[in-house]
């Protein structure tokens, strides 16, 4: 899009949220401002000055910081250019972000309807209630309609982004400068068929800036009323348009403040009797107990409190308290939210480079430090009477103590960076009759760096205790340099042995990389009454890579390295895409002013388990002006990732309850080359309503049909400890007679090749199951449900306008299989799960120079399953003052904006997890209260 500065300065539109063509949104838009638009080449826009004078004089809408900017133009949802997709789409644009208040583009998205935050987040991870398990960098994902952050791709202009996480299975949104971003793009339907694999809950596409003018810097600050997570996001944006081209660069600064568990009373304490909960404190505790197996379990049960108040030292048996059990708050010295500074920058370039040729590329590069504190270890170790400080409440010469090292060696420190590296390149050519041919290369990199240091290292501590004799290697010897005491009350170990208990460590290098290079040729095949039929067909061939640097001393006496892969594969795609309008303005009929049918098809080709096809068919259809109705079905499929298909299977033993006993099994885990894809059928049907009779009102509704199957898990590895007991897992479950030969035969075979420093444990008889826990298709998933929004926006006099909209997404089922064999269970209004409706409702009230926005936000109510305890809804409000200045010159092109989000400091609702928190960060945020100032300056 291209345009005289001159032509817009001073100028803004109230925004546009709905579904139009381009040429109706723009139509709008520019409604009365004097400003005509003309299409040029295959792809551009350009606004010239109007031939009406009197509306060219009208008088303008408020000024805008962002007054040279024009609302966007969809590309998502389509392969075909100048097309309006079919399929659900929601646009965000930039004002809209800013009016939010939220930070950063990864915020924003958070807080969509449709975004569920119960996997691939930093609260899930630091409080370890991600399913995925993956997230070590602390990263943000994308995971609508609760499908999973793996089932949505992510695009930065229609490019892929490298994946993160030890699986390198989701992308991380939180690389993504806010300060270089246009607009967003959220498509609410599976879209295989256009995209390829991962688009199954949606798509997501970020749109860049490409064709900034001038300088903008953006600076915000934040705090919360009740303590941490502060946050200071500065960015700056220079571009620069000439008559056949644009350069825009983009650099942005980003530090957030931890939130430690201690800063909320509903995560300082494990205790949560006083939210009406129960008391998650834990025997692991110091002073320590001594543990007793239970005959009837097996589990280690409290027998003896150790006391308090002495120093390890001067104990005799009659010291230990019997029946007596010392707790300790498991959430002591943990975090809830990391701590966070990022680096990002941005430059794209675009140059016509003839008539008919045009380029463009970008570069951009994010590098992203984190920091953050996990629960504090505790362990049950066994200490004898080779320790000097040894003393037994019953004459034995060794006795089992639960410990807790928290007051000792304080929480697990984490700290690391995610390195997010892309880069692409387009060559466009302008074939002649609308018809334009698209040669792109991309190319992304994600490297995570994880390291946990000064940790645990139970082999250290087995040498310290004097449990093990002491080893050359470690140069450690507890006759000289002091055992370590497990009897005391947290002052009974010197700094020297503390130094060396704590000197484990674990560091890893995770590198996933993706390098595409497209094709793809669109324009009108020819025209009918109906309209304009549009083509577009292209290929694509893509590789993917991943490997992973494992390195740790957690429990031996030297450093092991473990590393997985390389692995690598190449894909190969083709798709096409037909539009085909039959009726239109030309030969409308009552009852049918549009009908437009779509049909699109893709294939992809991959090495392991060969080619998947996933065809798309979409109707619109238009009875009379303002209405449209639209229906949507397809397939779309989730490729297994590169380490779910080689990861190596680990064999190992393991004890698991069966019943009221404890049975020795083998344990299989890993990848699985004989997995397929994941694969899911989406129905959408909906209708969108504008009306010309009222200017500035619209409503939109969608129904969605989405039935998800084949997931790739490991259901046993999910619930290992229900794995002998649970029907459901029988077909993993393969029983072992110690009698039979052929059995005896199998296991010892497995042991043969195992890696684990455990297989020869037990014999070959000891076994009573072998358990299958590898990756697997195994789990299915149906979600339904209607997503509303609407809007309504009115001129109350020359210098006052109102903006009132609402969105919200109403779920009807979420029903999970986790085997084929399963019963299935609605999760619906549960527990670290979707909820039946989550909305947001916003007022903004322009006055002049001064908006004022009010926006309430709604998550519904649901219930804890395994207590049967109600949770409450939630309902915040939150408030943005923004100011533009029109009389200081000096702030001219400025914009101030006060925003507090969550007014009233609203506490999330009461929800115990099985750690020891008490809210649910699948369905809330722990910040409370959060004031933010915001700059906004164009020169």
């Amino acid at each position: 899009m291209l345009y005289d500065t001159a032509l817009v300065a001073g100028r803004s539109t109230p925004g546009l949220k709905g579904r139009f063509t381009e040429d109706e949104a723009l139509s709008r838009l520019l409604a009365g401002s004097g400003i005509m638009v003309d299409h040029t080449g295959a792809n551009g826009i350009v606004l010239k000055p109007g031939r009406d004078p009197e509306a060219a004089a009208g008088p303008p809408p408020a000024p805008s910081a962002d007054a040279a900017e024009v609302t966007p133009v969809v590309v998502t949802g389509a392969q075909i250019r100048h097309v309006e997709p079919i399929s659900p789409l929601d646009v965000v644009t930039r004002t809209a972000m800013d009016q939010q208040g939220q930070a950063t583009v990864a915020d924003m998205l958070q807080t969509l309807p449709q975004a569920f935050s119960g996997v691939a987040t930093p609260a899930t991870q630091v409080l370890d209630t991600d399913r995925l398990a993956t997230n070590d960098a602390a990263a943000t994902g994308v995971n609508l309609r609760g499908l999973g952050a793996t089932a949505t791709l992510v695009l930065v202009d229609g490019h892929r982004m490298a994946n993160t996480g030890t699986s390198g299975d989701f992308a991380d949104v939180s690389a993504i400068p806010s300060s270089a971003v246009d607009h967003v793009e959220v498509l609410l339907d599976g879209a295989s068929a256009l995209y390829g694999s991962d688009a199954v809950g949606g798509v997501v596409n970020i749109i860049l800036r490409r064709n900034f003018d001038g300088a903008e810097t953006r600076a915000q600050g934040s705090f919360t009323s009740d303590g941490g997570a502060g946050d200071t996001v500065i960015g700056q944006t220079f571009g620069k348009n000439w008559s056949s081209g644009n350069v825009t660069f983009s650099m942005e600064y980003e530090n957030r403040d931890a939130l430690h568990a201690d800063q909320r009373p509903y995560t300082a304490n494990a205790n949560l009797t006083p939210f009406g909960g129960t008391n998650e404190d834990v025997f692991y505790a110091l002073p320590g107990n001594i543990l007793v197996p239970n005959p009837a379990t097996g589990a280690f049960t409290p027998a003896y409190a150790i006391p308090a108040g002495q120093n390890g030292t001067g104990l005799t048996p009659s010291s230990f308290l019997p029946g007596q059990v010392n707790l300790s708050n498991q959430r002591l010295g943990s975090d809830v939210l990391p701590q966070q500074t990022r680096y990002s920058t941005y430059l794209s370039v675009t140059q016509q480079l003839s008539d008919r040729v045009t380029f463009d590329a970008d570069v951009r590069f994010t590098d992203r430090d984190f920091a953050y504190k996990l629960i504090a270890p505790v362990d049950i170790f066994p200490v004898t009477t080779a320790n000097p400080f040894f003393v037994s409440p019953n004459g034995t010469t060794s006795e089992d103590i639960g410990y807790s090292f928290a007051d000792e060696l304080g929480g697990q420190k984490v700290t690391g960076s995610a390195e997010n590296w892309a880069a692409t390149g387009t060559l466009a050519f302008d074939l002649g009759r609308t018809w334009q041919l698209q040669i792109s290369g991309a190319y992304a990199q994600e490297l995570d760096h994880f390291n946990e240091d000064h940790a645990l290292n139970s082999s250290f501590l087995s040498e310290a205790l004097g449990d093990t004799p002491p080893d050359p290697a470690t140069g450690y010897n507890p006759a000289v340099q002091g055992y370590f005491n497990p009897f005391g009350d947290g002052n009974a170990n010197s700094k020297t042995v503390l130094d060396f208990i704590d000197s484990g460590f674990v560091h890893s290098l995770t590198d996933s990389q993706v390098a595409t290079f497209d094709t793809k040729v669109d324009g009108t095949l020819f025209t009918l009454p109906g309209g304009d039929w549009k083509l577009a067909v292209g290929g694509q061939v893509r590789s993917e890579s991943f490997q992973e640097s494992y390195v740790y001393e957690a429990y031996t006496d030297t450093p092991l390295s473990q590393p997985t892969g390389p692995y690598g594969r190449v894909v190969l795609a083709a798709f096409g895409e037909l539009r085909a309008p039959i009726f239109g303005p030309d030969n409308a009929i009552p009852g049918i002013e549009r009908l437009e049918l779509s049909v699109a098809g893709r294939v992809e080709d991959y090495p392991i388990f060969g080619t998947t096809e996933n065809p798309k068919l979409g109707l619109l259809w238009s009875p009379l002006t303002g209405v449209k109705v639209r229906a949507t079905w397809g397939t779309s499929f989730r490729a297994p990732e590169l380490t779910e298909l080689y990861l190596p299977t680990q064999i190992g033993p393991t004890i698991l309850p069966d019943g009221p006993n404890n049975d020795i099994v083998l344990l299989l885990s890993g990848g699985n080359r004989n997995l397929k894809p994941e694969t899911a059928t989406s129905w959408t049907a909906g209708v969108d309503f504008a009306p010309p009779q009222i200017p500035g009102l619209t409503f939109s509704a969608t129904w969605f049909d989405i039935r998800y199957t084949n997931q790739i898990g490991s259901p046993v590895g999910d619930n290992i400890d229900d794995a002998l007991g649970n029907p459901a897992y029988a077909s993993f479950v393969t029983a072992v007679d110690p009698n039979n030969p052929a059995d005896l035969a199998k296991i010892s075979a497995l042991l043969a090749t195992s890696t684990s420093p455990n297989a020869k444990l037990f014999p070959p008889s000891a076994y009573a199951f072998i358990v299958d826990a590898e990756d697997v298709n195994a789990g299915g998933l149906l979600v339904r449900g209607v997503d509303l929004s609407g809007g309504y926006q009115l001129r109350l006099g020359a210098q006052d306008h109102l903006a009132l909209s609402a969105e919200g997404t109403l779920l009807t089922d979420y029903v999970q299989r986790v085997t084929p064999d399963a019963t299935p269970d609605s999760l619906l209004d549960t527990g670290g799960e979707p909820v039946s409706f989550k909305g947001r409702a916003s007022a903004a009230w322009t006055h002049g120079p001064v908006q004022t926005t009010l926006s309430v936000n709604y998550v519904g109510g649901y219930h804890d399953v395994p207590t049967g305890r109600p949770v409450s809804s939630w309902t915040t409000a939150d408030l943005q003052i923004l100011w533009r200045p029109t009389t200081l010159k000096a702030l001219d092109k400025t914009s101030l904006a006060l925003n507090v989000l969550n007014i009233a400091d609203s506490s999330p609702p009461f929800y115990e997890t099985p750690l020891g928190t008490g809210y649910d960060p699948a369905n809330a945020n722990p910040l409370g209260r959060v004031v933010s100032l915001q700059l906004i300056k164009r020169w």
